[in-house]
């Protein structure tokens, strides 16, 4: 364990994310399955199924954070370009990986057999080395910081789980929120002072409408326990003087 912080970004690729065909559900399981590994998602940037777009955006941030993930685009169909989009990136050429050849050949067996779209699935970067998957066959991608995963979420879900303790990382971020009906406006001044005066913490301030009132829950983060826990007596402390009724763990 180290006190460095590990950061990633991640690519959500697809036509029908932006056009609200589908609703993503990548980004907050990547971002939860990042922070139990000790590494934070700093970046989400979702790209139609253009190949410049793709590039773009996986150079910029695989040269910004020490782990890039993109969901989606790695299927059998013509418009699954995310291979090829990151294999531009990176300067190598798209090869058939034997493994996933294999793999594919395997599981396809009684399935009608391999044709030209399944073979499309063992397509690589060249160099990549293949992230498993239990539920479909078609494994994830994975070459030098790149993590190529499934845009299908229980399919993701499978391959974070075959990384799981594969990455390094730092401390895992730790969490306290208290919340109430407190409108965050008069008590942006006491946020601001607490979050300053321990440093090694942030303070997060979520505002909400229920029962007809408004309120907010505020959420301290922070690697090192013993400071999350004094800047949570302070925020307490300082609620407690303003007169501001809270609950613990938020409403």
């Amino acid at each position: 364990m180290t006190d460095r912080i590990y950061t990633a970004g991640l690519v959500v690729i697809g036509d029908e994310i932006l056009s609200g065909r589908t609703h993503d559900k990548n980004i907050a399981q990547v971002a939860s399955w990042l922070q139990v590994q000790g590494i934070r998602l700093s970046e989400v940037r979702v790209v139609p199924d253009v190949v410049a777009k793709i590039v773009e955006a996986v150079n910029t941030l695989r040269e910004s954070y020490d782990y890039l993930f993109t969901t989606g685009g790695i299927g059998p169909t013509h418009d699954d370009i995310t291979v090829d989009a990151v294999s531009e990136a990176l300067g190598v050429d798209v090869v058939i990986h034997p493994e996933a050849r294999a793999t594919l050949e395997a599981y396809y067996a009684d399935k009608g057999g391999l044709n030209e779209g399944r073979l499309r699935m063992a397509r690589v970067p060249e160099g990549a080395e293949l992230i498993p998957n239990r539920m479909s066959g078609a494994p994830g991608i994975r070459i030098e910081n790149v993590h190529l995963m499934a845009g299908v979420p229980h399919i993701t879900a499978g391959m974070l789980d075959a990384l799981t303790g594969t990455l390094e990382g730092g401390a895992p971020l730790l969490s306290e929120t208290i919340g109430g009906f407190i409108p965050e406006s008069e008590v942006s001044t006491l946020l601001r002072d607490v979050e300053k005066a321990h440093e090694n913490c942030q303070i997060g301030s979520y505002p909400f409408f229920k029962e007809g009132k408004v309120g907010a829950n505020f959420v301290i983060r922070s690697t090192d326990r013993v400071a999350l826990d004094a800047c949570l007596v302070a925020l307490t402390a300082g609620l407690d003087e303003a007169g501001f009724a809270y609950t613990p763990g938020g409403i």
